[in-house]
């Protein structure tokens, strides 16, 4: 049986065909570009354009479809969104570098215009990778152990609000950890590897601590299931990361090392 929040429950559904529309224009868009600068640059990697297609698929079904119209209801699906919208999309969106392909596509003047965005104060302070955990796994608690998620559910602004922030911050998390993308604000390997070593605790924790304490008006036997699979979702996306940070100082000690080998360990 599912549990619904209270008599006023919102039972707010995003018009399925408008994901789909937009969904579809920035799949065609993507790939257009990197056809277009693959002509006169190098070539834009399939794989690439795959993840692009990944995330906005994991996106897509976390806003519309059976798990969306669930999850108003049924904390288990809602933490299915979460692990979407929030992990899940935002790590294929991440691995497809949609702002090199950006950079590469725009004139100049425009290109010129995004590198002094992403040069301001701003951008440098929200995309330090400690300022973007702080914002994602931080969200995550205030959500889940205040009122704010009984509360979500009875104002469709808020709703959206929070679904908003939860893939910003997500995205923004990743985007920081993996750090593959052009920034100026680029920073080292093993500071990023201890951030998301303790953004994946804090994680874990809070799915074990709603795993006995679910938030207002949840029934302790949905807490459970959901909070199991945010914990072992959450992991499995973790890895994911670790082995793409991984590979990455791999290739930058092969670099480092003459004749592009790896030294023996001393």
């Amino acid at each position: 049986m599912h549990h619904v929040h209270n008599a006023h429950s919102l039972d707010y559904h995003i018009p399925g065909t408008l994901v789909l529309v937009i969904g579809a224009a920035l799949l065609v868009a993507y790939i257009a570009a990197a056809r277009a600068t693959g002509r006169h640059l190098k070539r834009w990697p399939v794989l690439r354009s795959i993840c692009w297609a990944l995330g906005l698929a994991s996106l897509a079904a976390s806003l519309i479809g059976p798990v969306a119209k669930e999850a108003h209801h049924q904390f288990t699906a809602h933490m299915t969104v979460h692990l979407l919208l929030g992990m899940i999309g935002p790590l294929f969106i991440a691995f497809s570098r949609p702002v090199t392909l950006l950079l590469r596509t725009l004139r100049t003047s425009s290109a010129r215009r995004l590198t002094r965005l992403l040069k301001s104060r701003y951008v440098q302070i929200i995309s330090h990778p400690v300022m973007a955990a702080l914002l994602n796994i931080g969200g995550l608690w205030v959500l889940y152990t205040t009122d704010l998620y009984a509360a979500m559910h009875e104002s469709r602004f808020l709703y959206t609000l929070i679904h908003i922030h939860v893939f910003l911050a997500g995205y923004l998390f990743t985007a920081s950890i993996l750090a593959n993308e052009p920034a100026p604000h680029r920073y080292r390997l093993p500071l990023r590897v201890i951030v998301l070593i303790l953004a994946a605790a804090a994680h874990n924790i809070l799915s074990k601590h709603l795993y006995a304490h679910p938030p207002v008006g949840v029934p302790l036997a949905q807490a459970e299931t959901g909070s199991m699979l945010m914990y072992y979702g959450g992991d499995a996306v973790d890895i994911m990361m670790m082995i793409a940070l991984g590979y990455q100082w791999f290739r930058s000690v092969s670099r480092e090392s003459p004749g592009g080998n790896l030294k023996p360990a001393a």
